[in-house]
């Protein structure tokens, strides 16, 4: 980017112009330049998308760098536009001073060449406005672009990411960094960037432009030049981590907003509205002390300080320089005018620079997110045959945290077409197994297999493609009943997404929607009853025609008769599937070919029904329990 102005037809005197814009450009990066540098980029994910250009995630800089580099013919423009809207900003104190001085010059003013002055500074003012639309239309078309293509890399990030990974992090934050966060990048590149290239230009019009009326005008120029660089290095020093702290209560605010609205109910069951209100005080009060903290910052601005001495002691200089006769009048009024170029830069970089401090604490919160390491691979040449349904566990084991043990030591083998039930009590880790099948979760010891090849080798998604798991607490998007049954499936017709609703014992409710299969719902379907939610989602199960099915309790909300029903449709294709349940109703239980007992992570039993009653106790008292229950 530079090359382009080192390529103008301007003397630079010692290469100074290099050295300012640079420094201009790049004195943001010192607020970024205390911290811990990356990791080299994570290798593994579960979800990739092709993108057209790689980004360079080693610093925050250079991925955003990465981003812009991908525009270099609209880089060109803000640079050119930048540069030509200096040059003819100084224009109009040169011609101002030839005027000025052709009428006090002679007895008779010359109003021809002051004609000439007013027509060539209206010319070059259009000429200026012209050039600044380009400026002004690249850098909005870059930083527009730079959100678009942040958004996507993040997203497809977030979608890489593993269960682990999202169950840790709040999602309030992780909406804050993929909304606000991004918008504020966007902003850092335009204007923040697009005004720090063009005050950059402004800072060297005076000291390029000064010696052509006499070379001791240089000095004023030079000094507030360097002074002025040194002042905002200790500004955005110090703007930095208040920068960081305001993007991070920020997160911390959002975060309790989202996890009170996503709790409302809890919230109003228990009357907690005051104590809700007072949390969130308490964090928005954070978030104000700390815009107020970097309101100070600003305040202290040293810029404006200097600006004000450097039109002081270049008015004195110059007077002095027109009182020993070494300069006429009009050569005064031109050069302070030149001085005055110097206001654009100070006053537009009180705000410039907070932005791209804004933006570079931003940018360091999405690139978090993006090189945050996940603990599982897509595996994108893995193995990806269709799958028979065999599944097993050899010597299995996991735990959420370093150190825990939710399940160990799991042996069991499932045959293809097998129905398997996985009782125990709360916390047993019944859950948790099922989800080493699909690798949601990834056995942290041994070993599971389908089809005889460990699930690792399997190709994630042909894996996941083929396994089906229905919770209880299950989630339907706020799309239409038809969209949310054939989620699995998109291209599946009309005919195929009824004849699911009518297995899974749905479509009659369906239809009695005034819009049936069109009905829009709301999110995680809060306009259906549990019943309904629960027979849409195995609906949506049915349809995909599943190798292995797992159901989680997932007709704990329907009614005796209708489970009956959907339990007789899940009969019916159990000979093409594998099915796994977890359940404590003993209608199900009593079915299964094999009844798995989990007792604090580990099999306390297996077999079937009759021979579990005569020889595990652990299966007695929870068949006993039920029963007690009325199940």
């Amino acid at each position: 980017m530079l090359r382009t102005n080192q390529n103008a037809r301007i003397p630079l005197p010692a290469g100074l112009y290099h050295g300012v814009l640079r420094t201009s450009l790049y004195t943001f990066a010192g607020a970024v330049a205390n911290a811990p540098h990356a990791a080299p980029p994570m290798t593994t994910t579960e979800f990739s998308i092709q993108r057209a250009y790689a980004t360079d995630r080693s610093t925050t800089l250079r991925w955003v760098l990465s981003h812009v580099r991908q525009n270099r013919l609209l880089i060109g423009g803000v640079f050119f536009g930048a540069f030509s809207n200096a040059a003819l900003a100084a224009v109009v104190p040169i011609l101002s001073g030839i005027a000025f001085q052709a009428v006090i010059s002679n007895a008779t003013p010359n109003y021809t060449a002051v004609a000439w002055a007013a027509a060539l500074v209206a010319a070059s003012q259009i000429l200026r406005g012209g050039l600044q639309l380009v400026r002004n239309a690249s850098a909005e078309t870059i930083g527009q672009r730079l959100e678009r293509d942040a958004r996507d890399e993040l997203y497809g990030s977030l979608l890489g990411k593993s269960m682990t990974f999202h169950n840790l992090r709040s999602v309030g934050d992780t909406m804050a960094r993929a909304t606000n966060d991004v918008r504020e990048v966007n902003l850092m590149l335009n204007p923040g960037i697009n005004l720090v290239v063009g005050s950059a230009n402004f800072l060297l019009m005076p000291l390029l432009v000064a010696p052509a009326i006499h070379w001791q005008l240089a000095a004023v120029p030079a000094a507030f030049l360097i002074a002025y660089v040194l002042a905002l290095w200790q500004y955005l020093g110090q703007l930095r981590p208040v920068s960081a702290d305001v993007r991070e209560s920020f997160g911390a605010l959002n975060s309790r907003l989202a996890e009170a609205i996503e709790g409302i109910e809890t919230v109003k069951a228990a009357a907690q509205e005051p104590a809700e209100v007072q949390r969130f005080q308490l964090l928005a009060r954070a978030y104000r002390n700390n815009f107020v903290r970097q309101g100070r910052i600003e305040a202290r601005y040293i810029p404006l300080l200097l600006l004000g001495l450097a039109n002081a002691a270049g008015f004195t200089h110059a007077l002095a320089l027109a009182n020993a006769g070494s300069i006429g009048l009009g050569d005064v009024i031109a050069y302070l005018g030149l001085l005055t170029l110097y206001g654009f830069p100070v006053f537009v970089s009180l705000y410039a620079y907070s932005q791209v401090s804004l933006g570079l604490a931003s940018a360091e919160r999405i690139l978090e997110l993006i090189r945050a390491e996940s603990e599982l691979d897509e595996n994108s040449g893995g193995y990806c045959e269709p799958m028979r349904g065999s599944v097993t566990f050899e010597h299995a084991g996991f735990g959420y945290a370093a150190g825990s043990r939710t399940l160990q030591d799991i042996n069991l083998h499932v045959e293809p077409g097998q129905t398997v039930a996985i009782v125990g009590q709360t916390g047993a880790g019944k859950t948790t197994l099922v989800k080493l099948i699909n690798r949601i979760y990834d056995a942290s010891g041994g070993r599971v297999l389908v089809d005889g090849v460990p699930v690792r080798d399997w190709k994630l998604a042909d894996l996941r493609r083929q396994i089906s798991i229905i919770e209880q607490d299950l989630f339907l998007f706020s799309r239409s009943i038809a969209e949310n049954i054939a989620f699995g499936m998109p291209d599946a017709t009309a005919q195929q997404v009824e004849e699911a609703a009518r297995a899974a014992q749905a479509h009659d409710f369906i239809v009695a929607f005034a819009d049936g299969y069109q009905t829009m719902i709301g999110e995680r379907g809060v306009t259906l009853s549990g019943g309904q939610r629960q027979r849409l989602a195995i609906a949506r199960a049915f349809l995909t025609r599943p190798r292995i099915l797992i159901l989680d309790d997932s007709t704990s909300a329907i009614d005796s008769a209708t489970e009956d029903q959907i339990q007789r449709a899940i009969r019916d294709v159990a000979r093409q599937q594998t099915t796994f349940l977890i359940t404590h109703r003993l209608s199900q239980i009593r079915l299964a070919d094999v009844i798995v007992v989990l007792r604090q992570g580990c099999i306390a039993a297996a077999g079937q029904h009759a021979d579990l009653l005569r020889n595990s106790e652990t299966y007695r008292s929870i068949f006993a329990r039920y029963e007690a229950g009325g199940a």
